[in-house]
Formats: C-alpha cells, structure tokens, sequence
C-alpha cells in the first residue's frame, strides 16, 4: 500500500513530501528552469533556491505549527552552494541522530561562529544528558506540560519520546506549552516539535517573557514543568513582577533601583507555582542558588517546608556546549509520599559522568539509569532497580553472542558483575597484547588494516567492560535494592538536617567525602608498559625517517 501522510503521523513523525526531500532536489538539473517546474501556487521554478523555498512551503502544509515558520529566502544564495549544502545535508549519519537535533546543531553553530550569542543575558542551551535526566525523574505520563523557557524544545521532544516508548501517543495524552522570549528560538522549538510529530501551542516576543506574563494562564495548572532558565539575570523590574503573580513566598530582594538582582529564585518561585496539587517540576539552576542567602534563603527555607522539594542533584563541569559552569537539577513533587514527605534526596554527581573531549563531559545513558535508579530506590520502587539490574545482565550476554567469543560468553555468564568486570578487563588485556603482536608482526602495507581491524574488536570489548563497570557501580552500592546513603554521592537529608545546615540545598555538604577507591592498576608495570611503548614509537619513527631519507636520495633531492 501507498505510504500516506497518516502513517508518519501515527508514528510522531513529520511526512515530507517528494518536491521537498533532499534526494529529489539533489537531482535537478544544473539549470533548473529547463526541467518545466512549477511551485505549490502554479508558478515556474526557475532556481534552485526558488525550488528550496518551495520545499519549505511544502512541508509547512503538513503541519499546523509549521506555517510561517520556515525560512523562504533561499534565493539569496547562489544555486552552486546551496547543492553542495544540500549534499551535506543528505547524510544518512543525521539522519540516525536522536532526540533535539535541531537544537543539537544550533548549538554547534553558536559555539563555533557566536560565543557571545550562546551565553546572552544567561542563556545556555539545554545539553541532552541534562534534558533526559530531568524526564526519566519526573516520568511524564499524561496532562499538562509546561517549558516556560523552552528554547528549541529539547523538554518536549524528550517528553515526547518517553510518553511513546512507554506505548502512549504523546500527541493524545500530553498537552504542551511553551514560552520564549527570543523570537528565532520559539521558530527553532516549532521546527524540532513538528519533525518529532508533536503538536504545542509556543508563544513568543514580549509576551511571552516569563518575568512579566503567564502567557497561557497556567498558574496552578500544570501536571508538569520542566526548564532551563537563563541563569543570574539581572535588572528584572521588581514592580513588574509582583503585579504579574506567580510568587507564593515573596518576592527576591530588589535593590534601590527596583529591580531584582539575580532572577534564580524568580524562576524557582514560579516553577513551584505552576504546579497543580499533584504536580512534578524538574529543571537546571545554577550551583549558587541551593546556598544563597538574603531573601532567597528565606525562600528557600520557606520552599522546603512545603514537604515539596522532591530531589536536588549537583552536576559537574563542562556539561554545557558553551560554558564549563556547574550546574543543579531540582525536582520538586507534590504529590510526594508520606513516607518522604519531610526528606529531600541529594544527590552529588559531580565526580560521576563520562569524558567526551576536552571542553564536554556527559552522563551515558547507562549512567542516566543508574541515577535515576537511586531516584527510584528513595521513592521505594524496588521493581524498577531490578529490572534494570536485569537489563544489564541481557545486554551482556547479548553482546557476547553476538560477538561469539567464548571467553566473553564465559565472561558475560559470571555470577557477580564485579566477577564479570574483572574476567573482562583480563581478557581486554590479552587481547591488546595479541594485537600489539599482530601489528609488529605485520609488513608496512599491511599494518594499518590490520590495526584497524584489531581496534574494532577491542572497542567491542571496552563497550562491554564499560557497561559491566557501570552495572557494578550501581549493584555495590545498594544491592539488591534498598536505598542506603552513600559517602560522596547522596544522602536523604530531613528537615531538621537542614535546618541545621542554614537550609543548604547543596549536595557536598551532606553526602561527605567517598573513600578513595584502589583503580586495580600496578604503577610500576603500568610505567613500564609505557616505557616499551614509547621505544616502540621511536624505533617506528626512526625507521620512518630512514625511508623517506631513502626516497629523496632516490629523486635526487
């Protein structure tokens, strides 16, 4: 059958039709108005650009939220560049890429061409890791959903995605609204909802500055809140926000000018306000608001004593794609438990996220699940911890058939996640030992394939020990699943607690510090190693320099 413009919408996705899909515009002709098109309203394309902008009008018909959102000034450009952009773009490693993507490239254009744009006025655009804690903790299920800073709309397409992969149709179950003040972000959060297949009513312009209005009357309203907020603004008229509400404890201090001098509690006081009798809040603030003081003590102290404050955790370093700043989430649940009702879990993950270059860091995802096991072990839903205790021992051993080694599979069937680490950290290390051979032993032409071939099956296995690790940490640390406080990584603190610590909110100042934990590695044979790697190199090097000697005498140079 016919693929129709329903199936995609069933599946959250945004059809697109022929005229507007890259291969089609890739393969017109060099002279475009010899092929006899003619745009949507019967007129001749005689560009490239006027075909692109055509494209744009196209796809807009498919969606609501889309129309006069796209860009139609593709005429600007000369039709040899935009086919080359058009090449780019028709990449098959894009189109496997996950959740806000749009927003994934803005970033990366800001923070290569526009620093100073990416961190204007506090604003830092919401890295995913950040983005799917936040929705793993709150599990959005249905009702109202509320980003009242939303940017490019990386909470709703992650919202999105849970609600669907928990068998649900986000679009039915889940009503989104968003404010933005920057027009061009508001575009950018259209753009990204309706190629997810979500449906939102985003506003934006003075309006829509959350200071100053509730742009859709949801005070009290919402199922759910997520943000991330410009953080530390400044220059916030005081006046202005008392009349527009929304400020259950108070309004933040305001110097003689009248306005207030940091906005963080300005955005935390409306997060909790927006929430209905049942609602749940998560979203990013800067480090210093779980400790500041002044009037946003008195808040903070008046916030907790709600039984309302769900979770706070701290974040480290260079999460963001612009800014190395550390950062909190905060969970706030008014629907909490008894039980917790007078507990706040602290969680200090500062020393826990992976590596991903230089200037980023990330949680993986099975770091995501194991913090949000923690979440789920202090709310008492032991069945989740093992099911994902299950989760770990399936992808092992999955992964170990599909390799179809037998010492993984051994090595993937031991008893204990730690006795798994171990027996695969072994077999890494014999295996790098064997391609170190391999790779000496081969002749010049051969070496690189060769190494290359090795690198894939030792990356295979880093994956697997990676994991296994991970599994491990998890599984020492609470068992078979109760929750326990942990030296340096979290601690349910109660209100008296808390009171006694000036109604901190800062993790580190709970938790305490973690014993040094022996890494496994002998020091002496470790340097060692890199000794003979080093006179390997060099020998390497040496040998190449005698060859292109070699090759100039041979030219006559």
């Amino acid at each position: 059958m016919p693929v129709e413009p329903g199936d995609f919408k069933e599946k959250s996705a945004l059809f697109v039709p022929r005229e507007a899909q890259y291969d089609y515009l890739i393969n017109l002709p060099e002279n475009v108005a010899s092929a006899g098109l003619v745009n949507k309203d019967g007129q001749p394309i005689n560009s490239l650009g006027e075909a692109v902008n055509n494209a744009m009008r196209l796809v807009e018909d498919q969606s609501d939220i889309l129309v006069g959102v796209l860009p139609k000034s593709y005429c600007d450009f000369k039709d040899s560049l935009l086919r080359e952009l058009l090449r780019i773009f028709n990449n098959q490693t894009i189109d496997e890429v996950g959740g806000d993507v749009i927003g994934r490239i803005y970033e990366y254009f800001l923070n290569k061409f526009a620093r100073n744009i990416a961190s204007d006025d506090g604003v830092f655009f919401t890295p995913k890791s950040l983005v799917k804690m936040i929705v793993n903790a709150l599990e959005p299920k249905s009702g109202v959903l509320l980003d009242c800073a939303c940017g490019s709309g990386g909470m709703f397409v992650q919202s999105g995605d849970f609600v669907n992969n928990a068998g649900m149709d986000a679009n039915k179950t889940m009503t989104f609204y968003g404010q933005e003040k920057t027009g061009y972000n508001a575009a950018l959060c259209l753009m990204n909802m309706a190629v997810h297949g979500l449906t939102g009513v985003i506003k934006s312009g003075d309006d829509a500055n959350t200071f100053y209005n509730d742009a859709h009357n949801l005070d009290g309203k919402c199922d759910y809140v997520m943000a991330n907020p410009p953080f530390n603004v400044k220059k916030v008229n005081a006046e202005s926000c008392a009349n527009a509400g929304r400020l259950p404890f108070g309004l933040p201090s305001a110097k003689e000018s009248k306005e207030v001098g940091n906005a963080n509690y300005l955005w935390i006081s409306y997060f909790y306000s927006y929430l209905n009798e049942r609602g749940r809040a998560g979203f990013v603030m800067a480090s210093s608001a779980t400790d500041s003081q002044g009037k946003d003590k008195d808040i903070r102290k008046q916030l907790v004593r709600t039984g309302h404050v769900d979770a706070i955790i701290s974040v480290a370093n260079n999460f963001f794609y612009t800014k190395s700043l550390p950062c909190s989430l905060w969970f706030f649940d008014k629907a909490k438990s008894e039980a917790n009702r007078d507990k706040v879990l602290l969680i200090d993950a500062r020393n826990y996220y992976t590596v991903v270059d230089r200037t980023l860091n990330e949680w993986s995802d099975w770091q995501l699940k194991n913090l949000n096991a923690i979440v789920w072990l202090y709310r008492g839903e032991k069945e989740k911890y093992s099911e994902l205790l299950k989760e770990y021992r399936d992808y092992l051993r999955a992964e170990a058939e599909t390799a179809d080694v037998d010492d993984l599979k051994e090595a993937a069937g031991k008893e204990t996640f730690a006795e798994i680490a171990s027996a695969l950290k072994e077999k890494l290390s014999a295996f790098r030992k064997v391609a170190k051979a391999e790779v000496e032993a081969a002749g010049k032409r051969d070496k690189k394939s060769v190494q290359e071939s090795f690198d894939k099956r030792i990356a295979y296995v880093e994956n697997m020990l990676t994991v296994a690790k991970e599994a491990n940490w998890l599984h020492e640390k609470f068992g078979d699943g109760v929750y326990a406080d942990v030296p340096g990584l979290c601690k349910l603190a109660n209100l008296k607690e808390i009171g006694d610590k000036g109604w901190s909110l800062t993790p580190g100042a709970y938790v305490g510090v973690a014993p040094v934990e022996d890494d496994g590695v002998d020091f002496a044979e470790r340097m060692a190693e890199i000794h003979r790697e080093l006179l390997s190199l060099q020998a390497e090097s040496n040998d190449l320099m005698d060859s292109i000697s070699k090759n100039f005498k041979e030219m006559g140079l």
